[in-house]
């Protein structure tokens, strides 16, 4: 089976580089390997992204370039879908790049008509990948539009994954480059992460599960971004409605406070001014129940002395009582 998806894959290949294979011939082949699942086979599927990458770059039409690059993204879901829970597929950073290029494509060119979706196939194919900086700009005008609770594709739940798998890229340099807009509109669609996560059936009678982890995870990332220069005047109280509502509650604090003990990233948190940064943010935006929790971390992880009253007094000498000290249970 495995020699006889190399032959495949090499005269695919062979085919879309010349052109000399119709566009109606090629979705033919395309469309009955979906019954043959041709990267059933372990370690197989990166010759799908390498399709993909193919197809993009060739002389056929770009509408055309959308129908062929659907198809195969289609097998390849069906790969990521099989594969063992305990031993998930990662997509790995070469095949980041067209996966972006597929998703440009679907801006331009999709229809909503019955599933399997392909843009919400590649979205969530993507969020498999543990993120990197060198794509966070290329991404974020899609992942903009994907979050959009009234974006025809319905697949928020997918793109806050994504939004969170990314994390780390958010505070690379690279996104000194992107304009203030462009940055107020990611935040803009991010909105309250708890709000319109259900996403739309990838197959029949086949919904994608809303994990509670998805939208926490995003409201983590978002405290993050209250300690960042670069991100910090782009939020908005909104962004915490929800937030606000679950760290009132210990067992909602516990819960937000895992998920940060999770987030292993050295720009969250990490110094004294990164904590008083975002302290003094989320109190500009009344969110004193988030700037609480924050505190909590930065004790229990030990970023600031809880008896620093020194670092705690650049915040201003009445802001450290306001918050009496917490304690979990154990």
């Amino acid at each position: 089976m495995r020699e006889a998806i190399k032959l495949c894959h090499d005269r695919l290949l062979f085919s879309i580089r010349e052109g000399n294979a119709g566009q109606n011939t090629l979705a033919l082949v395309l469309s009955a390997l979906v019954h043959l699942d041709p990267f059933q086979v372990k370690d197989t599927e990166e010759r799908g992204f390498l399709w993909i990458t193919e197809i993009l770059n060739s002389t056929y039409p770009e509408d055309e370039h959308y129908r062929l690059a659907s198809q195969v993204v289609h097998l390849l879901g069906k790969r990521f879908d099989s594969a063992d829970p305990e031993r998930p597929l990662n997509v790995q950073p070469t095949w980041v790049t067209p996966l972006v290029g597929f998703l440009s494509l679907y801006e331009k060119f999709h229809t909503i008509d019955s599933p399997p979706y392909p843009g919400s196939v590649a979205i969530r194919i993507l969020s498999t990948n543990p993120g990197s900086a060198d794509f966070c700009t290329k991404l974020l005008p899609i992942l903009t539009l994907a979050l959009s609770p009234t974006h025809p594709l319905q697949s928020r739940s997918s793109a806050l994954k994504l939004f969170h798998m990314f994390m780390s890229g958010w505070f690379s340099p690279q996104m000194e480059s992107v304009l203030d807009k462009d940055l107020d509109d990611l935040l803009q669609a991010v909105g309250d992460p708890f709000q319109s996560t259900t996403d739309l059936p990838l197959q029949d009678a086949k919904a994608v599960g809303t994990a509670d982890r998805e939208p926490m995870m995003a409201a983590v990332v978002l405290i993050g971004f209250a300690s960042s220069d670069l991100w910090g005047n782009h939020l908005r109280r909104s962004n915490f409605t929800s937030c606000e509502e679950i760290m009132s509650t210990e067992e909602g604090r516990r819960t937000v406070l895992e998920c940060m003990a999770a987030c292993v990233w050295s720009e969250f948190l990490c110094t004294p001014s990164k904590v008083i940064a975002a302290i003094r943010r989320l109190e500009e935006l009344q969110c004193s129940n988030t700037a609480e929790v924050v505190i909590m971390r930065a004790r229990t992880s030990g970023v600031v002395n809880p008896l620093g009253h020194e670092a705690w007094g650049l915040i201003g000498r009445d802001a450290f009582p306001c918050y009496q000290p917490m304690k979990l249970d154990a």
